[in-house]
């Protein structure tokens, strides 16, 4: 499994591309802006796109659905809950002083316990929602992608439309921490940690 990591926009939100190696089929997680970025990026590794997955409906996370799924053809991914949010993103990004794009909606809603598959990868969705009603967590065997419900040290912010404290630390210790202490996590802002590592240590949540 090929995974890359593209920082894109103003609020420097993480992208990751996921490839298999074996087929060259790829899905592209949170394409929050620079589209002409990981399109670059996916010519260069030789991925062709299946799907775009949105771990939450934040602009700064899905802003690039609209170019990336005109280039590709990819099948947009999101969570029923957040759905609604794609067609209101460029109001959105304008409260921060911003611009977006609106997504197309989605083509396809998932939620927990579903499963994606591309190449020779298959992906199970975790619903965790507390950063927002339907954030997902992207799980495969050593790896993670967890958007804004976790960061190393840190957890998402809660004061969102829909957000809760509560509820988000619920999704942490019940859908996250009964992973294994080895498994990447891939955060939507700032670097990877590891299950072990937020467990025993982080400030917030940790159960030490």
């Amino acid at each position: 499994m090929l995974i890359k990591n593209l920082t894109v926009g103003p609020i420097m939100a993480n992208c990751y591309i996921v490839g298999c190696e074996e087929t060259g089929e790829a899905v592209v997680i949170d394409p929050g802006a620079e589209a002409d970025i990981i399109l670059l990026s996916l010519a260069e590794s030789k991925l062709k796109v299946k799907y775009i997955i949105n771990t939450h409906g934040h602009f700064d996370h899905v802003g690039a659905n609209k170019r990336l799924k005109e280039a590709t053809g990819a099948d947009i991914l999101i969570h029923p809950l957040d759905a609604p949010m794609l067609a209101d993103l460029a109001e959105n990004a304008a409260a921060w002083g911003l611009t977006s794009d609106n997504s197309p909606p989605p083509d396809r809603t998932v939620e927990d316990g579903d499963t994606v598959s591309f190449g020779n990868i298959t992906f199970k969705i975790i619903h965790t929602p507390g950063h927002s009603p339907g954030g997902i967590s992207i799980y495969s065997d050593g790896c993670v992608f967890v958007g804004d419900t976790l960061f190393a040290g840190s957890i998402g912010r809660t004061d969102f439309p829909g957000g809760s404290h509560e509820t988000l630390i619920a999704s942490i210790r019940n859908k996250l921490f009964v992973l294994e202490d080895d498994v990447k996590v891939y955060p939507g802002h700032m670097g990877m940690t590891t299950i072990g590592q937020e467990r025993r240590y982080n400030p917030f949540c940790g159960t030490g």
